[in-house]
């Protein structure tokens, strides 16, 4: 695997997220790149309950379609700290087991789902969020392969994106990767360039779990996707290509 990066897409007024997704399949199709298949990825979130006075904990529970045998799971302590760690699929059985502990917000579980489609050394992907069958925003992954540090390649990918979202990105780093403030094993605080790490699965998860924890504050519900999210991965369909779309996006998730 290589680089990746999440870029959420803003939907023109008017326009609903079935067609957007349509005419940016259309567009990656004519650049020359070729379907390849379909991907999801999914959050489902657990709280714990408070114990001796200590503060509940949520335990985010992810699975990427590219890791198949492996469950994702992000603990949050609730001081601002979190664990990350992989386990295979008997942990999903595990968490169904500790009902008493921890009770899973069936209401707010989220995924990401579309197309998936492969030019020349990138990888892309045009997902539709969906929350509760609410559609909540298109997000589109993009990873560049040959490369495992972002700040090696972040001006090829951003150029990418440029071109066939038909967008302004930042010249920034995407959020994940902006410079963090990090307690060293001597007990003092320095700065950590996240962009000049080496690049693993788990990142991609903690990406997803920060866009998907953005979406959920929007207080906005869209209206279910004609269609529903499942037919979102189909290439060629659909209404006339051609939107009016802003001049300019950031690169972070929606507040």
């Amino acid at each position: 695997m290589g680089v990746t990066v999440l870029q959420p897409y803003p939907l023109p007024e008017g326009k609903s997220g079935a067609h957007i997704i349509d005419h940016l399949a259309k567009r990656l199709l004519s650049l020359g790149a070729t379907h390849a298949g379909q991907f999801l990825v999914d959050c489902e979130t657990f709280i714990s309950t408070p114990q001796h006075g200590t503060p509940a904990r949520a335990v985010h529970v992810l699975h990427n379609s590219e890791y198949p045998a492996s469950t994702f799971s992000i603990i949050d302590n609730g001081n601002g700290k979190q664990v990350a760690l992989v386990a295979d699929s008997i942990f999903d059985l595990l968490m169904l087991k500790m009902t008493s502990t921890f009770t899973s917000k069936k209401q707010t579980k989220i995924e990401s789902r579309g197309a998936r489609f492969e030019y020349g050394d990138f990888v892309i992907k045009l997902g539709s969020v969906t929350m509760m069958e609410h559609f909540k925003g298109i997000l589109i992954e993009i990873e560049y392969r040959p490369c495992v540090t972002l700040s090696y390649c972040w001006e090829m990918i951003r150029e990418m994106l440029q071109g066939f979202l038909g967008i302004n990105v930042a010249k920034e780093y995407p959020t994940y990767f902006t410079t963090q403030t990090i307690m060293n094993a001597m007990g003092q605080q320095q700065l950590h360039a996240k962009q000049n790490d080496i690049y693993e699965p788990m990142d991609t998860v903690k990406q997803y779990l920060e866009h998907f924890t953005n979406y959920r504050k929007h207080v906005q519900i869209h209206g279910a996707m004609g269609g529903g999210a499942s037919s979102v991965g189909t290439v060629g369909g659909g209404g006339p290509g051609g939107v009016l779309l802003p001049s300019s996006v950031g690169m972070g998730g929606r507040s």
